[in-house]
């Protein structure tokens, strides 16, 4: 956790006492936690968990094993693009 000391406006006061009344919260501090879980993936993504690393080694060991370290030729990759 890190500690912040801010000031805020009215109008922001007002939403996160908002915020913290509808989820329950004991604090504003959660009520701007809780408004970053809502709202903060559309500027940052969250961590990638575990699983998806372990599903995406799953994937490239899979074509690893079907397709080996093959290089598409240039004709493939331009009939791909219908060039």
């Amino acid at each position: 956790m890190t500690n912040l000391c801010v000031e805020i406006d009215q109008y922001t006061n007002r939403v996160l006492g908002v915020i913290k009344e509808k989820y329950g919260l004991k604090d504003k501090g959660q009520a701007i936690n809780k408004f970053a879980e809502l709202y903060g993936e559309q500027f940052i993504e969250k961590e990638v968990g575990e699983d998806a690393i372990a599903e995406a080694i799953a994937i490239s060991g899979r074509h690893l094993k079907k397709y080996g370290t093959r290089k598409m030729k240039n004709s493939e990759l331009d009939s791909l693009f219908d060039a």
